[in-house]
């Protein structure tokens, strides 16, 4: 008999309950005894947080986006905000408390699905002593080791269907839309939604953008009788002079920037450059809600599943991933080391350029002028 208990940390995204249908029925076909712990590590500090999982519990979940057990980006056990006996808020390690309490609870593993700072804190659990294996989510798409993070594919899906609607509202007002996608260090939902959802530019980090290339290709358009443009741009994009756009710091003054505004920026600087109206819009959260496409529904379910094979396998402090379309086991430190970026010598920056969509630069394979 084993005892597993799962968790999901980070931002949502479509899949997380696919996980949990496999690694419960999993489980429960082994004999094993199936925990989850709600609102990340929620359930290892308040016991009402944690709830047994039968198969019963998770029936049809897995065509459902969320996840049944919730979700905080807040919630690091190494650096908890706590509310002291003077209402001052002071931030504490509680790390040793949920590996207390995970041995308590007779665990036996921890399956933790989560993107990098899930993992990072999962890991940093595993060399405490805790056998933890991981799941990669992230509809970023950005972890190293993994060819795909379910997620993904969902949320390009998003992000095509509200290009494809939008050119037709651009096309009736000759209009230039601006829209916004996720992708904080790299461009994978941008070039993918806008190489598929026929955008004339595409910004994203890994190619700072010169705002004269834009708008070149724009005025292009209209020499070719196209009188709209639509334009995808991700939340990370920044200038070839450096410039980056965000709303501040997060919550009590983490390091990380919550990022937004390029989008409204990009869109300003070609109104005023081309006296074109023009107008922006931000996807943001609908890029992560709604059911999972069936590329993501399946992955998902690939991942839990492989997940309770490594725990019978005792391969802990390894992330399940997707290489060569096989369920291969990694070291968890290998695949939170960087994010991963969009390769400029891809098959797919080659389709976009050789298909006429703008990437903010000059194309490096045409001769200078």
């Amino acid at each position: 008999m084993k005892k597993i208990v799962i968790s999901t940390g980070g931002g949502d995204a479509p899949g997380l309950n696919a996980v949990i249908y496999a690694v419960v029925h999993a489980c429960y076909r082994k004999g094993w005894e199936v925990y989850g712990s709600r609102n990340g590590y929620g359930g290892f500090l308040e016991i009402d947080e944690m709830v047994r999982l039968y198969p019963r519990d998770v029936e049809g979940i897995y065509s459902t986006g969320g996840t049944i057990l919730g979700s905080t980006n807040k919630g690091n056990p190494f650096s908890r905000p706590v509310e002291n006996l003077a209402g001052e808020i002071q931030i504490v390690d509680v790390s040793d408390k949920i590996v207390r309490n995970f041995n308590r609870m007779g665990f036996d593993c921890h399956i933790a699905i989560g993107g990098d700072g899930s993992l990072d804190i999962a890991h940093r659990f595993a060399e405490k002593g805790m056998p933890v294996i991981g799941v990669p989510k992230t509809i970023d798409n950005d972890l190293e080791k993994t060819n795909r993070t379910f997620g993904f594919d969902t949320a390009v899906s998003t992000a095509t269907e509200a290009l494809d609607k939008l050119h037709s509202t651009a096309k009736s007002h000759n209009r230039v839309m601006v829209v916004e996608v996720m992708g904080r260090d790299s461009g994978w939902i941008a070039l993918y939604s806008g190489i598929s959802g026929g955008a004339d530019v595409i910004l994203i980090p890994e190619i700072p953008f010169d705002m004269e290339e834009v708008c070149n290709k724009i005025a292009d358009n209209e020499l070719h009788d196209k009188h709209y443009s639509i334009v995808v741009v991700a939340e990370g994009a920044g200038t070839k002079s450096g410039q980056s756009f965000n709303k501040g710091k997060g919550e009590l003054g983490r390091d990380e920037v919550i990022l937004g505004g390029v989008g409204e920026w990009v869109a300003s600087e070609i109104r005023n450059r081309t006296d074109k109206d023009t107008r922006s819009l931000v996807l943001g959260h609908l890029q992560r809600g709604g059911s999972p496409t069936t590329f993501d529904r399946l992955l998902a379910l690939r991942f839990g599943a492989a997940a309770v094979r490594l725990v019978e396998e005792r391969v802990f402090d390894h992330m399940v991933a997707l290489i060569d379309s096989m369920m291969v086991a990694v070291p968890i430190a290998d695949a939170i080391v960087m994010r991963k970026k969009v390769d400029l010598a891809s098959d797919k920056i080659m389709t976009a350029r050789d298909i006429g969509i703008c990437l903010g630069d000059k194309d490096p394979r045409m001769p200078d002028e």
